[in-house]
């Protein structure tokens, strides 16, 4: 008999970079040592800019202090990956999260993630893709609309997928997207005529397909917008 798998979904609105990462930390640490069960963020981040643990500095393309007075901030990270920007009108999830309990490696944990985003854009007729290899995330065609970038400590996850609303496309100007260099990023909005729902429902809908692709059963939202800052 199939075992039950129980997520908690906090939905948090617009969080500071850093107040994330702290947040993640702690669940990460809670979850650990089993005193929270499996948990999902879902946000959004002012316009930021992350750098993955190889420290690929010379993809960042303008100095820190032109970032700044764009408004955006620079921040280094332990998760896997290139050089990312997240901003406002895109979808995050942060997934805290014991493969060893869902039975998942890491090679399948994240071509889950590639399907929960793949599956998201099938709702609107868009035909996603994960990349080829050596090419993290989701394309469609040679344009990316979601990334990928995770932490894996002692079989618990952090960080995870973000995934292009309708961003600003002109902040992935200033750097080159997770490393490479010939191919462009795009949007759902830029891939679909039509006009799109609110950001909230395509931020559920997101959420519902990871729901889905991870077979969890027994599913609790939370408000988490006491924690968000402006």
């Amino acid at each position: 008999m199939r075992v039950p798998r129980s997520l908690e979904i906090w939905k948090m609105g617009v969080v500071n970079y850093l107040d994330a990462l702290k947040l993640q930390e702690k669940l990460a640490s809670d979850r650990k040592i089993h005193k929270i069960t499996d948990t999902l963020l879902s946000l959004q981040h002012p316009p930021t800019y992350t750098l993955g643990k190889r420290r690929t500095d010379h993809n960042v393309l303008v100095s820190e202090a032109e970032l700044k007075s764009m408004g955006a901030e620079l921040h280094y990270t332990q998760r896997g990956g290139d050089v990312t920007f997240h901003g406002p009108h895109q979808a995050i999830l942060y997934p805290i999260i014991s493969l060893r309990d869902i039975g998942l490696g890491a090679r399948k944990y994240v071509e889950n993630l590639e399907l929960t985003m793949i599956e998201l854009a099938s709702l609107y007729g868009v035909k996603a893709c994960p990349g080829e290899k050596g090419e993290t995330g989701v394309w469609v065609g040679g344009r990316k609309i979601g990334a990928i970038g995770v932490r894996i400590s002692s079989g618990i996850t952090s960080h995870g997928l973000a995934f292009n609303i309708n961003p600003d496309l002109n902040y992935f100007k200033h750097i080159v997207p997770c490393g490479i260099a010939d191919k462009e990023v795009t949007s759902l909005q830029r891939e679909v005529e039509d006009v799109l729902p609110s950001e909230e429902v395509i931020h559920e809908e997101l959420v519902s397909c990871f729901v889905r692709i991870f077979g969890y059963t027994n599913v609790v939202w939370k408000d988490g917008s006491f924690l968000s800052s402006d």
